[in-house]
């Protein structure tokens, strides 16, 4: 949250508030001191000053979800007349930014730090200096190339620094969109990915039509996401079974931390499918024009699951399909055989699924049919 502790509107300094994020511009001689979280600004001469001047801000793009923001540390950007002397000088603009809030989930991860990441820093061109606040060491590993490709620098771990560094422009926080998963062109964001992370394909494959002897020829590629914990498929093999029947070439794979790994895997299919969750947000990876099927658990859950990925994926140039299960294919029915009334809304998110194989394989069909060129 931004707090003004005065009204004057100093050159030197533009915050902006957002329903979903608030960052601060500083302009001119601005010096960071991390082991404080300090931002001071040191006005021009010509501006003159009745007494100093305070703002706070939490650099996490978002600031609607308190349970989210309480774990982000707050930083005050001072303007001041007799700031501390630089130790560390440098010549290009700087990014504050943390990496707390719900960093562990995928989905998050991509929404509130590395979409807003590249939409806040992509105007520099790699001249700009990431400084990390709340440092998640693991997270600078998994992200690491895309974070490589956005900065030419060595990133900063700033609450640690003793440094007093001075810069000539330095953003607090991150510009974000409204929606998750979004930014003005996902191409370019998309094309910046399959740049950071190598991947070769930019198109899905295209198939002359869905006879067997022409999937001999060209067989497409279905990846099955995975899951250990909740929300897992329970019938993977017949799954496989019947998507193979069809033509496809099977892969089963579960995310982790080695996003290169896992990002080339994505991008090497032609159509992905998988049950609600931050998994999914491996879509990004896809070529254009593939397809993404997404399995919505059962439940009041139809609504997020479209608003969190259905969208936002034809933004991404991909073609999405949706399966509803029916509670017969749910682990809740197990949990509540005398009266599957009384499932709870919060319950979905504990469910595994048995998928109908008869009643699915249509999907697939229809998959298939829009490889065809």
């Amino acid at each position: 949250m931004v707090e003004e502790s005065k009204t004057m509107k100093l050159k030197e300094e533009v915050c902006t508030s957002e329903p979903r994020t608030e960052y601060c511009q500083t302009n001119g001689d601005i010096r960071v001191h991390g082991k404080s979280s300090t931002v001071y600004i040191v006005p021009h001469k010509t501006i003159t000053m009745d007494e100093n001047m305070s703002r706070s801000v939490k650099p996490y793009a978002r600031k609607d979800e308190t349970n989210a923001m309480k774990r982000v540390t707050q930083w005050s950007i001072k303007t001041i007349q007799q700031a501390p002397n630089c130790t560390k000088n440098h010549s290009i603009p700087a990014v504050i930014f943390s990496t707390s809030g719900y960093t562990g989930n995928h989905f998050h991860e991509f929404s509130d730090t590395i979409i807003p990441l590249f939409l806040t820093c992509k105007q520099f061109n790699g001249q700009v200096q990431l400084l990390i606040t709340d440092n998640k060491p693991w997270l600078i590993l998994k992200h690491k190339p895309f974070l490589e490709k956005l900065s030419n620098y060595e990133i900063i771990d700033i609450d640690k620094d003793e440094e007093l560094h001075c810069f000539p422009k330095v953003i607090v926080g991150l510009k974000r969109y409204d929606k998750d998963l979004t930014i003005d062109s996902m191409k370019e964001f998309r094309d910046f990915l399959r740049s950071s992370y190598s991947l070769e394909r930019v198109k899905a494959i295209e198939i002359r039509d869905t006879s067997k002897q022409s999937l001999k020829v060209k067989k497409p590629r279905l990846l099955i996401v995975s899951r250990k914990r909740t929300r897992s498929f329970t019938n993977i093999p017949q799954i496989v079974k019947m998507a193979k029947g069809l033509g496809f070439k099977v892969l089963v794979k579960e995310g982790g931390r080695n996003m290169t790994r896992f990002a080339n895997i994505v991008n090497s299919c032609d159509v992905l499918m998988g049950v609600h969750g931050a998994g999914l947000t491996n879509i990004l990876f896809l070529p254009e024009n593939a397809i993404f099927i997404q399995v919505v658990p059962y439940g009041d859950v139809e609504l997020l699951a479209t608003n969190a990925f259905g969208k936002v994926s034809e933004d991404m140039n991909i073609r999405y399909l949706e399966y509803k299960i029916r509670l017969e294919e749910s682990s809740l029915v197990e949990e509540y055989p005398l009266d599957p009334s009384s499932i709870r809304k919060q319950d979905w998110e504990k469910q595994n699924v048995r998928l109908d194989i008869i009643r699915f394989r249509p999907i697939l069909q229809n998959a298939l049919e829009l490889l065809v060129e």
